[in-house]
């Protein structure tokens, strides 16, 4: 069983599906999507792999896309849907990163299925912004502006009412012309208590992982910052798995077709629901759960890969052409 482990970064994360697959009789060969190409004189498939010539994968695992241009990302995304189209499991399939990769489609998704989430907007007019800005901190509320496309707590910024104050749109990077840019505004979510006189410890989020569905393990990331990225300084905290926590994250994965997912919430007791989705992470890392955690998460993902996705696409697989 040959399995391609798409990833732009080798290591830890890489290193670990790898041991897992070789214990369930696999290889797991890492390729970056930047090296994929199309070339339909090549091969029946239509398809350049490194290190796999004209065979395909029996299945694919998506750790990591890299950043580029929208024509060098829409190319790589392409690569996953053209090995799906060949019969090729991907894990996770290509639709559903996008879906969680665009914090609008992933928003708009949890609200459809009616799930909580904060209040959002998002939009590229300047001026609308600016009025939902006035318009929170008139109700006295705060916003977040955040990246349409980003990860680890990079880019987020608190904007409207900020202490009392008010803190206006983040200015547009020096250099960058046309018309207005992008803004994505979500109600921000004060921490349920007053700072610890003992720890200055503002507050904290939940990080659930789902895998094939069920949700399998937690932990709670707390940091003196609002921001509760592992990858901004939080330390991570074992949590347990509540009923409430694992039915939203079980939710919320489904609701953006995922097969396994890192699911972000975060307490809001004066919130009409006291557990808010914040995101929905489709190439999740797992290195600081995994600090916190029992089992070996690459393990239960390589054995839900083989035994659920694997297997219900071995019927379709029997007649694809070598």
């Amino acid at each position: 069983m040959r399995v391609a482990i798409m990833t732009d970064e080798i290591g830890w994360h890489t290193r670990q599906l790898q041991r897992a697959l070789r214990e369930r009789g696999g290889v797991g060969r890492c390729v970056d999507l930047a090296d994929c190409e199309f070339d339909t004189s090549a091969h029946w498939h239509g398809l350049l792999l490194p290190g796999y010539g004209r065979t395909l994968p029996d299945a694919v695992i998506v750790r990591g896309i890299a950043g580029g241009s929208f024509e060098q990302v829409t190319k790589r995304l392409s690569i996953l849907h053209a090995l799906q189209a060949l019969g090729v499991p991907v894990y996770n399939e290509p639709r559903a990163i996008e879906r969680s990769v665009d914090k609008a489609m992933t928003t708009w998704l949890l609200h459809r299925a009616g799930l909580p989430t904060p209040a959002t907007w998002v939009g590229e007019d300047t001026a609308r912004a600016r009025r939902q800005l006035v318009k929170a901190a008139a109700a006295g509320q705060g916003l977040v502006s955040k990246p349409l496309f980003g990860s680890q707590g990079k880019g987020l910024a608190r904007v409207g009412r900020v202490d009392g104050a008010f803190e206006p749109l983040p200015e547009r990077p020096r250099g960058v012309a046309g018309p207005a840019g992008l803004h994505y505004l979500q109600r921000f979510l004060p921490a349920p208590l007053p700072p610890s006189q003992a720890t200055g410890e503002p507050g904290h989020d939940w990080r659930v992982l789902v895998i094939g569905g069920r949700a399998v393990a937690a932990m709670r990331r707390v940091s003196t910052h609002w921001i509760h990225n592992v990858a901004q300084g939080a330390r991570v905290e074992p949590a347990e798995l509540t009923p409430a926590l694992a039915g939203l994250a079980e939710a919320a994965t489904a609701a953006l077709g995922l097969d396994y997912a890192g699911v972000d919430l975060m307490p809001a007791p004066e919130a009409a629901q006291p557990i808010q989705i914040i995101e929905v992470n489709g190439v999740a890392a797992w290195r600081g759960l995994q600090q916190v955690t029992g089992f070996r998460i690459a393990r239960a993902l390589v054995d839900d890969l083989i035994d659920r996705k694997l297997a219900a696409a071995a019927p379709s697989r029997l007649g694809r052409r070598a």
